[in-house]
Order: structure tokens, then sequence, then C-alpha cells
């Protein structure tokens, strides 16, 4: 079975076929850093990880860009906000940007390009297309780009001019040649960030950013653009109609689009209080649960963020990493066994569907019944599958019985020690002591677990 993704642009699941064989160009829209990562951010980025460590795990030779936006609107009136310059508040925001991303294990991109680091390819692009008379100066000296004069305008999203032309807002820019018209460079306004351009000084518009810095890092044509759900409409229908129209070529071939993040069933906003920034979940829930959660939903289907998704996943992960306590993971796994062969191949299938991770971890879940079943040798090549599987998905990262001691505040010695007394206590008969050692424990969130080979702990 050959990798298909659902294309966004022609609305269907189609064969995956690089424009390079064995090598996938790939941009995904980024953050503007402005404030920290909410949980939405999180899903995104987790999502396009999974594809990137399945593409690779696969064999391909991924050049993965996801950008930063660092300058526009939002930025400067935050850093006004905050009296400092917009600088300073990027790179904090960066720097917050990057550790919550690396708590939740998403990988680092190959590039990630600055909008102000392109100032000129952005310039370049605007003059081409003023050239072209796909755009035009306006009196303010903020330059548009003409929707009508583009054939494909709406091919990514659906959307009808005429349907547009009837929502437009009444106050329209005086400057505007047609209200549906976008704003490529925006006129400098006083204190704020600006270039010199041949139109005065200013900065660029929000959407030829990504155009100017696409293009750039991975040609005129590439294989897969991607990003949340609310950028299907209009950054990226935007960014088609600039590139295609400055290049004269098709601009990405395959469209990607996370589902929405819901909390409790509704819209994450702030105006309804119910906005969760990536640190403060991370205050309540260890990071390896907050990304199996978000990776456990396939990644075109809307995700529900609520405390019950997220304490299954909890439950779920226990059971994963429960599997893999007595394997020895430093054995290699065998090609030429019917089981692992049989547990790889269907594990491949699920995400050669569309990336289908409910499925692919469906198929983890047999291959922990199969390992609890298993003893010897053979237990510990099929553990030592399931830590290759979950790699793919970026789980399973830690060593079982350090995962299991996490967030634990008593000290380990002490612990040891009264896992001794009960055991003395054992053979002393004295079980009324052997009980209150093993209650004491579990008040303090430790759970003592009995076996053949002796006692063990797991914090609750």
């Amino acid at each position: 079975m050959a990798l298909s993704i659902y294309n966004t642009l022609t609305r269907q699941k189609e064969t995956f076929k690089p424009m390079v064989d064995g090598k996938v160009g790939m941009y995904v829209c980024g953050m503007t850093v402005y404030d920290f990562c909410h949980m939405g951010h999180a899903r995104v980025m987790v999502s396009f990880d999974v594809i990137v460590r399945y593409l690779r795990h696969q064999g391909y030779d991924v050049n993965y860009i996801r950008n930063i936006t660092d300058i526009d609107d939002k930025i400067i009136n935050r850093a006004a906000e905050n009296g400092e310059d917009f600088n300073v508040l990027v790179d904090r925001m960066v720097l917050a940007m990057n550790e919550d991303f690396g708590k939740l294990n998403v990988l680092t991109p190959d590039s990630e390009p600055k909008a102000t680091d392109h100032i000129q390819g952005i310039l370049d692009m605007v003059q081409t297309l003023i050239e072209k008379e796909f755009a035009y100066v306006g009196k303010s000296g903020d330059v548009y780009y003409r929707v009508r004069k583009f054939e494909g305008y709406g091919k990514l999203s659906g959307k009808i001019l005429e349907d547009l032309e009837a929502g437009a807002r009444v106050d329209v820019v005086e400057d505007k040649e047609d209200p549906l018209d976008f704003v490529l460079w925006k006129a400098a306004k006083p204190g704020e960030p600006s270039w010199s351009s041949p139109w005065g000084e200013g900065r660029p518009g929000w959407h030829i950013e990504c155009s100017a810095m696409s293009t750039c890092c991975l040609g005129n044509n590439f294989d897969i653009h991607g990003g949340g759900p609310d950028l299907k409409f209009p950054h990226h229908e935007n960014e088609i109609a600039q590139s295609e129209a400055a290049t004269g070529e098709t601009y990405a071939n395959t469209w990607m689009h996370a589902g929405a993040l819901r909390i409790d069933g509704e819209k994450m906003s702030k105006s309804l209080g119910n906005f969760f920034t990536i640190r403060d979940v991370l205050k309540e829930y260890d990071a390896e649960v907050i990304r199996f959660f978000l990776a456990s939903v396939q990644y075109r289907s809307e995700i529900n963020y609520s405390q019950e998704g997220l304490k299954d996943a909890e439950v779920k992960l226990d059971r994963l990493y429960n599997a893999l306590k007595d394997c020895d993971l430093s054995v290699e796994v065998p090609n030429e066994n019917a089981t692992v062969i049989d547990f790889k191949q269907r594990f491949v299938q699920a995400m050669d569907d569309d990336f289908n991770t409910p499925k692919a971890i469906a198929v983890l879940f047999e291959l922990v019944t199969v390992i609890n079943k298993a003893s010897g040798g053979e237990k510990n090549q099929l553990g030592a599958l399931l830590k290759m599987l979950a790699d793919v998905l970026g789980c399973l990262q830690t060593d079982a019985s350090d995962y299991f001691k996490q967030g634990v505040e008593v000290d380990e010695a002490y612990i040891q020690d009264m896992i001794e007394q009960r055991k003395q206590a054992k053979k002393d008969k004295d079980f009324a002591l052997a009980d209150k050692i093993r209650m004491d424990l579990d008040a303090q969130g430790i759970e003592l677990q009995d076996s053949r080979e002796g006692t063990t702990w797991v914090s609750k």
C-alpha cells in the first residue's frame, strides 16, 4: 500500500508522489510570536511533527521548513503595551515557544526562517506582482493585490468571489480598487518598525511573508504546504494567488490542514475564558501525556480538549509503559520474525492511510497484549518493536521505570527503606504493620506492586 494523503486543494486522498524520488519539501506555517503558545498551536505542531517523523521513518529525506512571523500588528501592539522594542518581545516569545515545543518532543525544523530576514525577497516578489499588474500602489503607499485578476482565486477554500463581495465589510479602505483586494506592503505609521522600499518606508503584509519564505527555502513549486485549520482562508488562499501569479508555477502540490482544537465542545477562545497555554497545561499533566493525547486523534479531525480526555490518555500511556517495564529494549528487532512483520505491516498500513494515528495506536495496543503474554527473549524483542513503532509517533521516550516515578517528591531511598521494612514485617507475620506501610506510601502517591521477583513501586 502506498502512502495516501488528503489534499485540501483537490478535496480527496491522493497517492503521494514527491517531485524528486526519496525527497520531500515541506513548509508549515509556524507561530506569530507575540504571546505564549496555546494548546491549539500544540495540536498543529504535534500533528505535523508526527507526519515528518513518519516520512523519515519511511526513508524520505525531508526538508522541513517552519516559519516564524516576527512582525505584524499583534506583535507591534503587544510590544507597545509592554513598552519594549518588538525584537525584545519576539526573542522572548521564540525562546518560550522552543521550550514548550521541546517539552512536547516536537522536532526542530530543518530551517525556521523569520519574516524580517526575508525583506528583500518580499520586496522582489511584490515588485514582480506590480510589474505583472497583479498588484498596485495605493495613494497611502500601501501595496495591494488584485484578487479578481487571479483566475484561480478560491480554489483551495472553495470560496466564490460573488459571495465574498456580498460579505465584504462596509468600511472599505478608499485606497483599494476593490474591497476584496488585500495588502502586500503596509506604509509605515509613526513609531512603527519599518523598512525601505520602492514605495516608501513600510513593512510586509502577513500573507506575502510566507510566499517569499517558502519559495526561497523550497523553490517556486514544492511538495507539501501545511498549517492550522484557520489558515485555509484567507492566508493560504492568498499565498497561492501571490505565489502563482509571481512565478507562473504551481505553488504547492499537496495542501494539508490540521483539525481544530475545541475546549469541552466549544471553540477555544480568550473571550469565552477557555484559553489554555501549553505551559499552563504542563503544570497539571506530564508532557508525554499531552503529546499522546494530541497524537491519538487523526490530524485532520477536530480534537476536544478536556480533563477527561487527558486522564484517559494518561491511563493508556501507562498501559504502554507497563508493557515495557520488564523488557530489555537493547535487543535488536528481528526482521524475519512473522509476528514482527505482521505488526510492522499493519502499523505502516494505518499510517499510509493519511497518517491514521488512531489505527496505528490500536496496533500498538494489540502488540501490548502479545507482549504481556510473552516471556524471555520474545518479550524483549516485541518490547523493542513497541518502542521502535512508538518512536515514529514521538511517544514512549522515557525509560519505563523513570516514567512511573515522575512527579514523586519522596526520597527514593526512603521508599526502598519502607519496602524493606514491609518485607521484614511480612516475615515476622506482622501483617498489620505491612498493610500500614503500604497505605502510608499510597497516601503519599506511591503504589507498591508485588510480584515473584519482589516489590517495586510507581507513582500514582
